[in-house]
This record gives C-alpha cells, structure tokens and sequence, in this order.
C-alpha cells in the first residue's frame, strides 16, 4: 500500500471509529452486522449500498483491510439492516468484479465518498435469504 493510500487509511479509520457508532443507531442507516471471527460477537458496520433484487450491493472502502471483510472471510453469514428492517444472508467477495464500475452504477453520496477516500476497494455481494 503506498504512503497515499496508508494515510487515507489512517485518516478514514480514526473518523469512522467517532461517527460510526452514532450512523449505527439511526434506524434508517443501512447497517451490516457480522460476527467477530476472534469474539464471535455481533458487529455493526454502517455501509452504503443497494438491493437488487434477492441481493445487497455494496463496495469495501478499503478492501480486505477492512474488519468487516475479514469478519466476512472467517464466516460469510450475514445481516444487513435496510430500510429499518433486518434480513439475513450470504456475504460474496467478488475481487474480479469492477467496484469503479459497481460504485457507479449503485449512485449514492456514500459512492462518491467511497471512490474518494478508498484504496483498494473490494466488491461485495449479500445474496439475501429469501423469508
């Protein structure tokens, strides 16, 4: 990772650490709860993203560096909260897909802000159950 992408990385994580427990508790914030691969607790990550049909969309800011996606990589049973409600699912990473492209094509403020500040973004796909 370069000196660029190290201090972006930096500078994310520590506002992420402040606001994200606030974004967390706003009921219409879409959330994204996996469990802890060393605790085995619940944890809630605010994300952005979009359900397309029977799945959720949605680009990691900083690819596997992320403790969502490690969490994911240890067990890729999910839950995402959208729109107030919960489902649950199967996290997909998706390294061959183009997140430049998935970004685009999800438009929202948090897309923008991803391509912004990310480095080494990692598509994700939550194929939702149905129920």
């Amino acid at each position: 990772m370069t000196r660029d992408h190290e201090s972006r990385y930096r500078l994310a994580t520590a506002f992420q650490r402040r606001l994200n427990p606030i974004m967390r508790r706003l009921p219409l914030q879409t959330v994204l709860e996996t469990t802890g691969r060393t605790s085995g607790l619940p944890r809630r990550t605010p994300v952005g993203g979009r359900r397309v049909g029977d799945s959720f969309w949605m680009v990691s800011e900083f690819g596997e560096r992320a403790q969502y996606i490690r969490n994911i990589k240890a067990d890729p049973r999910v839950r995402v909260r959208i729109r107030g409600r919960w489902h649950t699912g199967t996290a997909h990473l998706l390294p061959d897909d183009d997140p430049v492209a998935r970004l685009r094509a999800l438009r929202s403020l948090n897309s923008v802000a991803v391509r912004a500040i990310g480095a080494g973004l990692l598509t994700v796909r939550v194929d939702l159950d149905r129920g």
